[in-house]
């Protein structure tokens, strides 16, 4: 509830600090007293724009301030903690300033915020109703969800928005599928060339270098033949090395027992050197048989090289790259070859996403259409009571073209009404009067707050144009609003006055030269003056005292 309304150099008030109580709270004062000034002063709190023209004459600033007290776990809170705001434990000070030149500030519980996320807050916790009021119940844009509230299918419609999500992003893979496929299908041809070229070379990685290797020692191996031939000759040949080492040994193994003792150092080396130069000789008859050079086997490994070195440059990659390249052509050809299973796949996702958003919709759009006769049917029964015997209310639901469904199903939701028997249905905004527009809001909010309420709703002159039985009808739904949400009324009608539980007069007063809007909160007995001098008119006599006395006794029974 709205527990207190803090104004400070706003047009006509100098200072004014207001309590509210629960239930139905009553504004009244003569026309021109400063009521709008009031609601301004209000609506300046709740984020509505900023005016200069708001700041009292001879002030640098104005500051309004609006307290509110919520029960733990209220949807606002959430709201705040997205704002990094403190929750203030329940209780939320809105305060805004606006300085004579125009600019504006506005803190949520001592913390700055913007202009917008403060009238994000506060339409969470206030409604305000008037014939200039374009939110609520005359932005048509709200009716859809005010219907939804009324038959309590809003988790029908979180429903409907999560399976449209879900589609959308099945949609999305779809497209991203399709796209990556016809990609693909553009360069299948290179594909399928480049993994045949690969596959028929297969590559291996290093082998550019052993090749290089390979082909530089055949080269070389032919020139170092004869060399090579001649080593061996030198080694192998009866004077060669290994034969004189020979040699050598079988003279030692004849000398004497005594001698061959002590030279017995001399022979285990020479025979570890015949040892060794036999190793060398059968070393050089391999080598030789690996350098032996074969044209045929030199014209296949420069071809292989040849052919590994154009698809490197071709593919512009490291010859030991080719074999990774391979691959990655491989897996491409692999997405070319296996993307019309990718797309089944992703099309089916699709059709069972768009079943089961269209399942929830369809049980959305039933009871939409259910609970609208519902709805129409109360509403109408609230007009007549309120002097609007010949109008007719009723809830157009116009379904979309699938291809404009969306998050909130498949419907577009318009409050429409007409005043008279053999005229035109239309929005409420463009068909009724001032007078009938602010009975056609109460009709509605009436029938409505028995499945939602706000924490608090303004009426503004509701009662306009209208007295005895009427009056007293908008005063008995007014007291019926309350029993659910906080009600702030402002009302030039003694019956929806003497309904209030708590009045407040308003009104102006010269004060050292200065004309300044003054509110009170009424006693027992000045609420009595007050009703009496809205019978009465400018003079208030005792009849008219006795009939406001009356009327206060009436309304509470």
């Amino acid at each position: 509830m709205l527990t207190e309304l803090s104004i400070r150099d706003i047009v006509l008030i100098d200072k004014l600090s207001l309590s509210f109580t629960d239930g139905l709270n009553v504004l009244t004062g003569e026309t021109g007293a400063g009521k709008s000034i009031l609601l301004d002063s209000l609506g300046l709190a709740l984020g509505a724009r900023a005016d200069r023209a708001l700041v009292r004459i001879g002030a640098d600033k104005g500051v309004v301030a609006a307290t509110f007290s919520v029960p733990v776990g209220h949807p606002v809170c959430q709201q705040l903690q997205e704002l990094a705001v403190d929750d203030g434990a329940g209780e939320i000070r809105m305060k805004r300033q606006v300085s004579s030149d125009g600019r504006s500030r506005a803190w949520i519980n001592d913390e700055p915020v913007g202009q917008a996320a403060m009238a994000s807050v506060a339409a969470s916790l206030i409604e305000i109703h008037g014939q200039h009021d374009d939110r609520g119940l005359l932005d048509a844009g709200a009716h859809r969800n005010l219907l939804d509230e009324f038959a309590v299918a809003v988790p029908l419609r979180t429903d409907v928005a999560t399976k449209y999500s879900a589609l959308k992003n099945k949609l999305a893979e779809q497209a991203r599928v399709q796209q990556a496929v016809d990609a693909l299908a553009l360069e299948e041809e290179y594909v399928r060339h480049a993994v045949s070229e690969l596959e028929t070379l297969s590559p291996e990685a290093g082998e550019d270098t052993s090749l290089a290797e390979k082909r530089s020692l055949m080269m070389q191996g032919e020139q170092a033949a004869k060399e090579l031939t001649e080593f061996q000759e030198i080694l192998g040949s009866n004077e060669g090395v290994d034969a004189t080492v020979r040699g050598v040994l079988r003279r030692l193994a004849r000398l004497g027992e005594d001698l061959s003792t002590v030279l017995a150092p001399v022979a285990s080396s020479l025979d570890k050197a015949a040892e060794e130069l036999s190793i060398a000789n059968d070393e050089l008859y391999r080598i030789q048989g690996t350098l032996a050079f074969n044209s045929a086997e030199l014209d296949r490994i420069e071809e292989r090289l040849f052919e590994i070195r154009r698809l490197a440059r071709k593919h512009k990659c490291q010859p030991d790259d080719l074999a990774v390249v391979q691959e990655q052509f491989s897996e491409k050809l692999s997405g070319i070859d296996g993307g019309a299973d990718l797309l089944l796949a992703a099309d089916k996702d699709v059709e069972a996403a768009r079943e089961n958003y269209i399942a929830a919709v369809e049980k959305l759009s039933k009871e939409r259409k259910k609970t609208s006769s519902v709805l129409d049917r109360q509403v109408n029964a609230e007009l007549a009571p309120l002097k609007l015997e010949k109008a007719t209310f009723r809830t157009k639901i116009d379904t979309l073209d699938q291809q404009d469904w969306g998050e909130f199903g498949a419907e577009r939701v318009i409050f429409e009404v007409k005043t008279n028997t053999g005229s035109d249905f239309g929005p409420m905004v463009k068909v009724a009067s001032g007078g009938e527009l602010a009975r056609f809001i109460l009709a509605l909010k009436v029938v409505l707050s028995q499945k939602s309420s706000p924490l608090v709703m303004v009426f503004d002159e509701v009662d306009r144009g209208i007295g005895g039985a009427t009056a007293s009808a908008v005063g008995e739904r007014l007291k019926r609003l309350s029993d659910r949400s906080q009600l702030l009324v402002v009302t030039h009608s003694p019956q929806v006055a003497a309904r209030g539980d708590t009045q407040y007069q308003i009104s102006k007063e010269d004060v050292h030269s200065d004309t300044l809007t003054s509110v009170v909160e009424l006693t027992p007995t000045g609420r009595k003056e007050e009703i009496a001098r809205m019978l009465a008119g400018t003079t208030v006599t005792d009849a008219a005292r006795a009939a406001a006395e009356q009327l206060l006794a009436a309304e509470k029974v």
